[in-house]
């Protein structure tokens, strides 16, 4: 099968996925966003579960190409620059990542009720808690496991409201202005005056 048509039509799923939804995602609607004939998706990816796991796939694959990119580079020196690197994934969820994240929540919810999607799944997640847990150390935070998860449980909470956008939302979690936001986060786990 050609690598090049499947790529397009697993880009073209994770767009109907966090356009549509999880009852949008058929394969007709798969070909006619890919702009592929009817029955293409279908040749492709058999069934339903075959689509999902091609999405969760290329979710996977774009998560990791960030991560790769991000982790080119010296971890942040300081404070400033984890807030600098955490305001700039949040404003992702609203700008470019927007479909890939849309996407993924929508396949959290399909993983409640199958095992193995959620098994393709937490590399992504995991993968979040290694990494700022890592670039917190690397700007010389006072890090331990529980204040690491923190960060990384309070940025994973905000992705669902960036998502929405509802401007009372945002303003009651304080995600209206996000350099505030990952600044209040890191005052109240790593307090100024809290011991190492």
């Amino acid at each position: 099968m050609n690598p090049d048509r499947r790529d397009r039509l697993r880009d073209a799923a994770v767009a109907v996925l966090a356009e549509e939804g999880g009852r949008g995602l058929t394969h007709r609607a798969v070909d006619r966003a890919a702009g592929v004939p009817d029955g293409t998706t279908k040749n492709y990816f058999p069934t339903r579960d075959a689509v999902l796991r091609a999405v969760a796939g290329r979710c996977l694959e774009q998560y990791l190409a960030l991560t790769a990119r991000l982790a080119t580079g010296p971890g942040p020196a300081d404070r400033e620059g984890v807030v600098a690197l955490f305001r700039t994934l949040l404003e992702n969820v609203a700008g470019p990542g927007h479909p890939r994240l849309l996407a993924y929540l929508e396949l959290q919810a399909e993983a409640a009720r199958r095992p193995w999607l959620s098994a393709l799944l937490d590399p992504m997640a995991s993968g979040d808690f290694a990494g700022f847990e890592a670039v917190q150390r690397s700007a010389g935070l006072p890090v331990t496991p529980q204040r690491a998860a923190t960060v990384t449980l309070a940025l994973h909470a905000a992705i669902p409201h960036l998502l929405g956008g509802g401007p009372a939302t945002l303003a009651a979690a304080g995600l209206d202005d996000l350099d505030r936001f990952v600044r209040g986060l890191l005052d109240a786990v790593y307090p100024a005056d809290a011991p190492p």
